[in-house]
């Protein structure tokens, strides 16, 4: 009672809004209000195969199933709400979009086989400026749901290279080339690990870890992103 009291004092004066709409969310509501939840561009790639998520990806042996949650466009609702914990802060965003995209996926068993989960990593530098990796907040909220742990030490970045947004797809992809390197993940072999991603958009990035993720012996690769870019 004593909390729900304080919550509905501090609420009175700051006011929890929908990240998308801005309007007062209600009790139970966390970052998005219902409608815009319901709303979202969900891609509804469920089994992750025989999807452009998977086609992306299709071409590696080692390779399990690939989906993404939602469609991100220019100016879209997806692009707001990661530009929200990609670039100003809001952390607890980033892991209950994974959390909510667990949720459904699990539905479909989409992570029944998964071993351990890993997120793409950034270069030590660029975590260190923005204080966290968004992909492994959204593997945190991804685990809390399936159970699988996260694991951010068996592939590091060692390369920290220029922004993808304006190279061409095979400049993205030349960008990426050993950029990735195992740490002691012999502990892998034989595994199936989910690799997760914030957005996918030629796949370049992915492909160098599932590249650098294949030298382990017998490991099979799904792939996770919130949200796949439709390039034309």
């Amino acid at each position: 009672m004593i909390k729900r009291f304080l919550n509905d004092f501090v609420n009175l004066f700051y006011p929890r809004l929908c990240c998308l709409c801005q309007n007062p969310l209600i009790e139970n509501e966390q970052h998005l209000c219902l409608t815009c939840l319901c709303d979202l561009p969900r891609t509804c790639f469920r089994t992750g195969k025989d999807n452009p998520a998977w086609a992306l990806f299709a071409g590696f042996s080692r390779m399990e199933a690939a989906t993404a949650f939602l469609f991100f466009e220019k100016d879209g609702k997806t692009q707001q709400l990661i530009h929200a914990f990609k670039y100003y802060g809001n952390r607890s965003l980033a892991e209950y979009l994974g959390r909510i995209a667990a949720i459904e996926l699990k539905e479909y068993g989409f992570f029944a086989s998964i071993d351990a989960i890993i997120p793409v990593p950034l270069h030590p530098n660029k975590e260190k400026k923005r204080g966290y990796n968004q992909s492994g907040l959204i593997a945190n909220g991804i685990s809390s749901v399936c159970g699988c742990s996260v694991d951010r030490t068996s592939i590091i970045r060692i390369a920290d290279t220029t922004t993808q947004t304006r190279k061409s797809i095979y400049e993205r992809h030349v960008n990426m080339e050993k950029i990735f390197k195992l740490t002691n993940a012999e502990h892998l072999s034989g595994k199936h690990i989910l690799l997760v991603d914030d957005v996918m958009t030629t796949g370049a990035t992915t492909s160098a870890c599932i590249e650098i993720l294949s030298e382990i012996p017998d490991i099979v690769i799904s792939i996770f992103s919130l949200a796949i870019a439709m390039e034309n």
